[in-house]
């Protein structure tokens, strides 16, 4: 249904002559005859009828009257809420892993609030394969995702994807292992005959140990698999393997980090949104802000 003809319905059974109507909304008498004939032949039934030398509306006019009201409010919400020049205004509803989301999303949360209280944001914890489908199937509105330059993320055309940050990655040992200088093939070809541990919920670490391990001549014996870095630190110090690790992580009794170079593994930090969905307000003004909050 045309929203314009809803207007003039509206208008009409409101001020009850389309004369009336005429002068309110400054269109011609006719031009308020024609498109409510029009629109009662888009809904398949009449909406006037003769009353003495005027109209009055149909039970059904008068029925699609009452759901007229809510239509055209519904109607200028949207426009409201996609209008790029619109205060913002929405719920956003993100998915990412647990450090963007510590790091980058929380401290903006509240210049959110004191700068955009109509700005109201959903956060779910959710590793980047998870975050990434929420995505794609419109259960979120932006992902916080992570891969690394040796293992990148394959991406659909219809996602965009904005950098946030980087972060170089060691390889975590037991502290009584040797050194060995070069590069990290090199470093990690020293290890070959060690167990390796890799992530559980997410393989682009394991893509990382893997092609490390292949420039290296041999395939690693992953025998252990977790979920945070807590966990790999206190699996190296048992004794059950070795690991990539943040090339920042604190210094910890029990472990040793072996610097990788040339090639060196970086976690590359990513927003990302459905293309179509950029301009809308709320988003915008969130993606703007992470961008400023870059570490």
């Amino acid at each position: 249904m045309d929203v314009r003809r809803l207007e003039l319905l509206l208008a009409l059974s409101r001020l009850g002559s389309m004369h009336a109507v005429s002068e309110v909304l400054g269109v011609t008498t006719s031009t308020v005859s024609q498109q409510i004939a029009a629109l009662a032949k888009e809904v398949g039934t009449p909406l006037l009828e003769p009353d003495g030398r005027g109209v009055r509306l149909t039970p059904a006019g008068r029925r699609l009257a009452g759901h007229a009201v809510h239509i055209l409010a519904a109607h200028e919400a949207a426009r409201a809420d996609l209008d790029p020049s619109a205060e913002p205004s929405g719920t956003v509803r993100v998915a990412g892993f647990h450090t963007a989301i510590r790091d980058t999303l929380l401290p903006v949360v509240h210049r959110l609030r004191q700068e955009y209280p109509a700005v109201r944001l959903e956060i779910q914890e959710q590793e980047p394969p998870d975050a990434l489908a929420m995505l794609e199937r419109d259960q979120v509105d932006l992902a916080l995702i992570y891969d690394y330059n040796l293992a990148p993320a394959a991406l659909d055309p219809s996602l965009e994807a904005a950098p946030l940050w980087e972060s170089s990655w060691s390889l975590a040992v037991p502290s009584r292992s040797r050194r060995i200088r070069g590069t990290a093939v090199d470093v990690v070809a020293a290890f070959a005959a060690s167990d390796w541990i890799v992530n559980s919920r997410h393989v682009a670490d394991e893509q990382v140990v893997r092609t490390l391990a292949a420039l290296a001549g041999f395939e690693p014996r992953i025998t252990q698999r977790a979920d945070t870095l807590q966990l790999v630190q206190e699996m190296i110090t048992a004794g059950l393997g070795v690991g990539l690790m943040p090339a920042t992580y604190p210094k910890t009794t029990g472990i040793s980090l072996r610097r990788l170079r040339a090639p060196e593994p970086r976690m590359r930090a990513l927003v990302l949104t459905r293309k179509d969905r950029t301009s809308w307000p709320p988003l915008s003004l969130l993606r703007s802000f992470l961008s400023a909050h870059r570490r």
